[in-house]
Formats: C-alpha cells, sequence, structure tokens
C-alpha cells in the first residue's frame, strides 16, 4: 500500500505540497506557498521530510516552489527536479515573494542559507521529453510540457510497481507554448518501456483549478477583447495586472494582434520574459519565435525605463494597453498604475487570473477600494483546466483514484459529483491536511 499526504493545493487555490510515502521510497510533488496575511505555507510534518528520497517541481510560480527552502532547513538534504527554465525564473519568485511577506511586515520562516542550500537536477539535461529515466531501484520518471508557463512540466512516476501522474498546472490553450498530451500513445508507451509492468495508473493528482468552468480560450478572449475595445474606443487606459512570468506573455502578444494600432505599455519584467521564451524554442509552438520577434520589434510596444516615462505615457495622447507585473496587485507598481487610473471612469483595470481572499486585486473586484472610479472586472486567461479538459485528460490518464486539486472545496466537489454522475469512476476530493492509502 501507498499513502499520499496532501500537505498543501486541495480544496485551495496556493500552496501545493504532495507527499507519496511506499515502502522504499518517499517523494514530494511541489512546495509551495499561499497569498493571505503573511504568507500561508504547507501543512509540513518536519520528522517525514529528512526521509524524502526525492522532490519534483512542476514550475516556478509561487504557489508551486516558494515553500522549498523549508524542506532544506528541516533536513532534507536530496535534490529538486525541474527544468532548466523554471530553475532560472525562481530568484525572480524569491525576490517577489520576499517583498510581498516585507510589506505586510511579515518574516520568513526560512533564510537565505537555506535557499543557497537548494540543490537541482535538471530534467531535459539528464532524459529528453517523453522517455523513461531510472531515478534509483524502483523509481523512474518521464516528463512532458504543459503548457501553463515557460518551463512548466506534468510528471508521470513510477514507484514501486504503481503508476502515479501529476498534471502540475495544465494547459492546451496557450497561444506561446506547447502542451505534450499525457496519455501514453501519444508518447509511443508500450509494455517493454516499463519491465512489462501493467501500465495503469494508480493514482492521478488532476489540475482542476477552474472548477465548472466550460469556457474556451477563444471564448474568454472574445469577451475580453470586445471589452477593451469599449474602453479604448471611449479614451481609456485598460491596466491588466499579470505574473512576470506566465499569461503576461500570451497577452501581451494576443494584444498585438487584437489591436495591432493601438500603443501597449509593457514593463521591462514582463518583456524580458518574452524575450526568454524566444530563448527555449523548444518550449514553444510552431510559428510563435516569429510572433515574438515582430511584437519585441514594434513601434507600439513601449518598454517604460523609469517613472517619468510610465507617468508621460499615462498622461499622453493615446489610450492605452497597460501591461504591469503582479496578478493580485500587491506589488507598489501595481497599486501606483491603479491610484493613477482610479479617479477616471473612463479606464479600466481587467483581472485576468486568480486573486486571493485579502489581496489588493480581490478588494477592487468586490468594490471594497477606496477611491475607484474606473471600471473593475474579472475576464480570465485560461493557464488552467477548467470542466472540459478534466473530462479530456481522464480519458488520456485513467486511473484508479483521480485528486482534482486547485480549487476551492466547494467547487470542486461540485466538479466530483458531476463527473461521477456521468460515469468517471475513483474521482476524489480531499482537502488540504487530509491523506488517503491507496
Amino acid at each position: 500500500m501507498m499513502e499520499l499526504k496532501v500537505w498543501g493545493g486541495a480544496g485551495e487555490h496556493g500552496r501545493s505540497c504532495y507527499v507519496i510515502t511506499g515502502n522504499q521510497h518517499r517523494i514530494m510533488l511541489d512546495c509551495g506557498v499561499k497569498k493571505g496575511g503573511t504568507g500561508q505555507y504547507p501543512l509540513l510534518e518536519e520528522n517525514l521530510i529528512p526521509d524524502l528520497t526525492a522532490v519534483f517541481l512542476s514550475h516556478a510560480h509561487e504557489d508551486h516552489s516558494m515553500a522549498l527552502p523549508l524542506l532544506y532547513k528541516h533536513g532534507y538534504r536530496g535534490e529538486i527536479w525541474a527544468t532548466k527554465p523554471t530553475v532560472k525564473q525562481l530568484e525572480h519568485y524569491f525576490d517577489h515573494w520576499r517583498k510581498y511577506v516585507a510589506g505586510r511586515n511579515g518574516e520568513l520562516p526560512y533564510g537565505q542559507e537555506h535557499i543557497s542550500a537548494m540543490r537541482f537536477r535538471i530534467l531535459e539535461e539528464e532524459v529528453a521529453g517523453g522517455e523513461w529515466l531510472q531515478l534509483q531501484d524502483r523509481l523512474r520518471l518521464r516528463w512532458g510540457r504543459s503548457g501553463h508557463m515557460l518551463g512548466s512540466v506534468w510528471l508521470r512516476i513510477y514507484m514501486e510497481d504503481r503508476h502515479l501522474f501529476y498534471s502540475g498546472d495544465f494547459s492546451r490553450e496557450s497561444g506561446l507554448l506547447v502542451a505534450d498530451p499525457p496519455d501514453a500513445s501519444s508518447l509511443g508507451e508500450t509494455s517493454s518501456d516499463l519491465d512489462r509492468k501493467p501500465t495503469g495508473i494508480s493514482l492521478s493528482i488532476m489540475d482542476n483549478a477552474y472548477g465548472t468552468d466550460e469556457e474556451s480560450q477563444d471564448q474568454k478572449l472574445d469577451l475580453l477583447g470586445r471589452f477593451a475595445q469599449r474602453v479604448l474606443e471611449r479614451g481609456g487606459h485598460v491596466l491588466m495586472p499579470v505574473p512576470a512570468f506566465g499569461r503576461g506573455q500570451d497577452l501581451l502578444l494576443w494584444a498585438r494582434r487584437r489591436f495591432p494600432n493601438r500603443h501597449i505599455l509593457a514593463e521591462p519584467e514582463i518583456v524580458e520574459g518574452l524575450r526568454q521564451m524566444a530563448e527555449w524554442k523548444h518550449w514553444l509552438r510552431p510559428g510563435a519565435e516569429r510572433q515574438i520577434e515582430e511584437a519585441l520589434s514594434s513601434p507600439y510596444l513601449h518598454v517604460p525605463a523609469c517613472q517619468d516615462e510610465r507617468l508621460r505615457r499615462l498622461q499622453g495622447n493615446h489610450p492605452l494597453l497597460i501591461f504591469t507585473t503582479d496578478g493580485m496587485m500587491e506589488s507598489p507598481r501595481a497599486r501606483w498604475y491603479a491610484s493613477r487610473l482610479a479617479p477616471d471612469a473612463n479606464h479600466a483595470v481587467v483581472i485576468t487570473g486568480h486573486a486571493s481572499e485579502g489581496t489588493f486585486a480581490r478588494r477592487l473586484l468586490k468594490g471594497e477600494a477606496v477611491g475607484m472610479s474606473c471600471e473593475t472586472v474579472r475576464i480570465g486567461y485560461k493557464i488552467h483546466q477548467g470542466l472540459n479538459d478534466v473530462r479530456r485528460m481522464l480519458q488520456e490518464v485513467p486511473s484508479r483514484h483521480t485528486l482534482l486539486v486547485h480549487a476551492p472545496q466547494a467547487e470542486t466537489d461540485q466538479v466530483v459529483a458531476r463527473l461521477g454522475r456521468e460515469g468517471h469512476p475513483g474521482l476524489l476530493s480531499l482537502k488540504s491536511g487530509e491523506s488517503m492509502v491507496f
């Protein structure tokens, strides 16, 4: 028998952390944080951490990565398996998380020495995507691109005669990034790959961040485009706060295509993320490299070098599409943009991702931010799975048990009940802090 411990990420959005223990190995999938107060961390059982065989990191976003130093604080001496882009992006996220905690008058529960202690093994340097890699006796791994952000992956793990699947954060609908289908046939998997063990999956941990949402990316982008067009036509600016890496690059290129003659103001970190994507061609869809080159050379794309330039652009004669970092608008720069747009009802703020309780983005959406006359709406951009996406993945990776994660408990329960009525077996809805034997 094996045991799954959910230390975070199930029944909630954030602090993804899953530990699977067998007779011989104990592995961890991600170790992230959750915004709220001075930060919420996984429900670690510290005595188990030194015995971890391996730790796997699906991508760099803080809700999957920023608690990793706690492992080294509590005695882990092993390595973290991740892709090269993911490791490169972590420095940005540690800096961002440090500032977030300090801005709430909090302290990190780990020190720089624990960040420096982290050691990495680079997945794509060890094995190509779709191929099996022997890590230890009775522990093998294969990975594929998950389409969520540059460097993000899903994982298939063979551990002690059991097959496990972890989707990480998954999206097939990125405008720039490739997502590898996780089904065995698309990767040419045969029984000989696994010493002729059966390929049935015992446990899947599957992204369902969008719960019952069945809208496609095209539907969401059409709604966003029509809304932005109305704001621009009335002379207003459209502010879109986004993560430095992830949907920001997708939305920037979408805006360039949808509004070819409109001026775009994009913060340097987002544009630098776009340049990084051009360096990692293997992660891109066909034709994406050319789109990136055209966007970077566009005379309508403006990258501010200083605060004076930001102010000058805002006060200019052209309505702007503005891309700034920090999708939850906790950073000083995102707040500054909001303060400049606040007095004028012609302007608008569009939240395209999740807004945690207590963040400035959530207060804006609830109408609780004082002095905000500009319009604020939430129009999502898909970087996770909704209901139709989960249906498809359940067909690709049929499993004895499937734990749906990354959404509030009530939403997850609705999806489990609905898919159960449709005939999908083995669906689970656990809460963080719970465990199961399988």
